[in-house]
C-alpha cells in the first residue's frame, strides 16, 4: 500500500487535539482562597490512564492472564507559583488539615473533593470532561530554588489520590 497523505488528513479530525488546551478545576474543602486562580495556574496535567490489573493463573506450565481489578494510579498536576503563594498556601492548608505537621492531628472530617480536567478544541468547545471522585492531595512537591534560574517562574507538583474517575460522554462535536 502506498503512502497517501490525504488519507491521514481525512482521519485526523480537527487536525488533532492539542495538549495545551485544557483546564483543571476543583474545590478545596479547607479554604477557597486558591480555587478561582487554580484554573489559570495549573501548567500541566494528564488525562487519567485506564488500567486493569492482570491476574496470572498457572495452568499446565503456562500462565493464563485474566482481567483483575481496576487500578487508579495517583494523578499529578504541575502548578505555577506566584508571589502571593495563594494556591500553594491553599494546598498546604488542605494537607495540614488532613494531618498537621506538629500535632499529628486531623482537623477536618470531609477532606475529599472532586476535580475536573477539561480538554478543549481549537474553537474553544469542550471535547472531553474527566471527573475525579474523592480526591485529596497525597503529596505537595518541592519548589526548586536556584540562582541560575532567574528567568523562570517557580512550579511545584501536587500528587492526588482519588477513588475513581468518570468521563462525560455527552460532549459531541
Amino acid at each position: 500500500m502506498a503512502f497517501n497523505v490525504n488519507e491521514i488528513r481525512s482521519n485526523l479530525i480537527g487536525d488533532g487535539a492539542r495538549p495545551s488546551l485544557f483546564e483543571v478545576t476543583m474545590i478545596n474543602p479547607v479554604t477557597s482562597v486558591g480555587d478561582a486562580k487554580l484554573r489559570y495556574m495549573v501548567q500541566a496535567a494528564q488525562i487519567p490512564p485506564s488500567d486493569i490489573s492482570v491476574i496470572n493463573v498457572p495452568y499446565f506450565g503456562r500462565q493464563i492472564k485474566v482481567a483483575g481489578t481496576r487500578i487508579y494510579p495517583n494523578w499529578t498536576v504541575t502548578v505555577l507559583n506566584d508571589e502571593d503563594f495563594s494556591v500553594r498556601r491553599a494546598f498546604e492548608a488542605w494537607h495540614s488539615a488532613i494531618n498537621s505537621h506538629q500535632g499529628n492531628l486531623k482537623t477536618i472530617n470531609n477532606y475529599r473533593t472532586s476535580a475536573e480536567v477539561v480538554q478543549f478544541g481549537k474553537d474553544g468547545s469542550e471535547l472531553r470532561r474527566y471527573q475525579f471522585a474523592n480526591l485529596w492531595p497525597a503529596n505537595i512537591g518541592q519548589i526548586n530554588l536556584s540562582w541560575d534560574q532567574g528567568d523562570q517562574i517557580e512550579t511545584f507538583d501536587v500528587e492526588f489520590s482519588y477513588d475513581y474517575w468518570t468521563v462525560d460522554d455527552t460532549l459531541v462535536f
